[in-house]
């Protein structure tokens, strides 16, 4: 049998035991773990440091989420095949996954036989997309973005932000002042001040300190 060093990624450690009994049934490849981690730091320490055939990872990891680990990965390592296997159905991050280098997006509901399928689709140097994985709207219709859940976790709550959003939140956490943020980020008070508005209304809260409190609440920065 051909052995394959696989990297696991998940923060559900019973997820992971029972990813190992899975794998082990494979027909074709013998899968080697070489580490199961729980945040984007490690995946990166360990691909930069260790040969890695096979990434399977979520995207809801401690540190930088999936969306952004992947392109990062690629930094270190071209070669590396990445598997994305979520909970997250929806088009728009199925397709920042793949856009960003993910050769597979999966979703754990999924059956062994397409995990398997995904595996040997990879290996040949092959995208997939597992059973209604779809990176445009299904049917050509327009999906409301602006519906909820009941629970959103860390990673769908960061996904409201934009990119400057969320640096303006992070310097908010550090307790600093529209002034202080501008002259960090090089922009005016007065942007800072909308910017900080637009947080608050996507998240609901109505003041600094109850933004502070809802972001560390969520773990969206340590």
């Amino acid at each position: 049998m051909i052995t394959v060093n696989i990297l696991m990624a998940d923060k559900q450690q019973l997820f992971c035991e029972g990813m190992k009994s899975i794998l082990s049934q494979h027909p074709t490849y013998n899968f080697s773990i070489v580490s199961e981690v729980t945040s984007s730091d490690q995946v990166i320490s360990i691909v930069s440091t260790q040969e890695i055939d096979l990434i399977v990872m979520d995207l809801n990891l401690t540190g930088i989420d999936g969306l952004e680990l992947i392109p990062k990965i690629r930094e270190f390592n071209k070669e590396v095949k990445i598997i994305v296997l979520t909970a997250y159905t929806d088009y728009s991050i199925v397709k920042d996954a793949m856009k960003g280098g993910a050769d597979a997006y999966l979703l754990k509901r999924h059956k062994m036989t397409d995990l398997f399928t995904a595996i040997n689709t990879v290996m040949k140097d092959k995208t997939y997309l597992g059973p209604d994985v779809n990176i445009t709207p299904p049917n050509g219709f327009k999906i409301n973005s602006k519906a909820k859940t009941k629970f959103e976790d860390r990673f769908l709550i960061k996904r409201k932000l934009t990119k400057r959003e969320s640096e303006v939140l992070g310097l908010i956490t550090q307790a600093k002042n529209n002034k202080e943020i501008a002259e960090e980020l090089f922009i005016s008070d007065q942007t800072v001040g909308v910017h900080r508005k637009n947080i608050m209304k996507k998240f609901g809260v109505r003041n600094t300190v109850n933004l502070i409190k809802y972001a560390f609440d969520n773990q969206l920065f340590s």
